[in-house]
């Protein structure tokens, strides 16, 4: 049997549940190695067209998160990630509920804490050159980066297949 890593169970799930109420969302590993010159930049692309929905300036080190509500227990999801190396690093998953599509165990390194009603995930290991998402066509995914939060569903539109990475 193959040892998967126990992210690779969250992202399952999470497919599992955008198939039985499209919204919930998933990764992709596609890896890179160093950054080129310049402002680093979070960009969001449509994934058949190439089309630009937005950038916002992200540099090394910065973070930002991406939420939704998720689509089997109805409470959010918070997902935080920082730009290492022009790679999406997965930093932290806040979350207030446990259950189906929701991480069960933890890998090596991990920690699960408590802070106030919400778990919090840390110790993640892997990182990403892209993330793949399908906006939500029942609750909106809001990504928040620079202060400021922006609805996906208002920026790309509902049910819209995007990539998240950074140039």
């Amino acid at each position: 049997m193959i040892k998967l890593r126990w992210w690779y169970g969250i992202v399952f799930n999470m497919i599992l549940a955008a198939l039985v109420v499209s919204g919930a969302a998933f990764y992709v590993v596609h890896i890179k190695r160093g950054n080129e010159a310049g402002q680093s930049q979070l960009v969001i692309k449509d994934q058949d067209s190439g089309t630009v929905y937005g950038r916002w300036p992200l540099e090394e080190g910065g973070e930002f998160a991406v939420e939704f509500v998720h689509s089997v227990n109805n409470t959010p999801v918070r997902d935080f990630f920082r730009n290492e190396g022009g790679m999406i690093h997965p930093v932290a998953t806040r979350f207030y509920s446990l259950g189906a599509g929701m991480q069960s165990t933890l890998e090596e390194g991990q920690t699960l804490t408590r802070d106030g009603d919400a778990m919090v995930i840390t110790g993640f290991t892997a990182s990403y050159k892209e993330l793949y998402y399908i906006v939500g066509t029942v609750s909106d995914h809001l990504l928040v980066i620079n202060g400021e939060t922006i609805s996906l569903r208002e920026l790309c539109g509902r049910n819209a297949h995007i990539t998240l990475l950074i140039e």
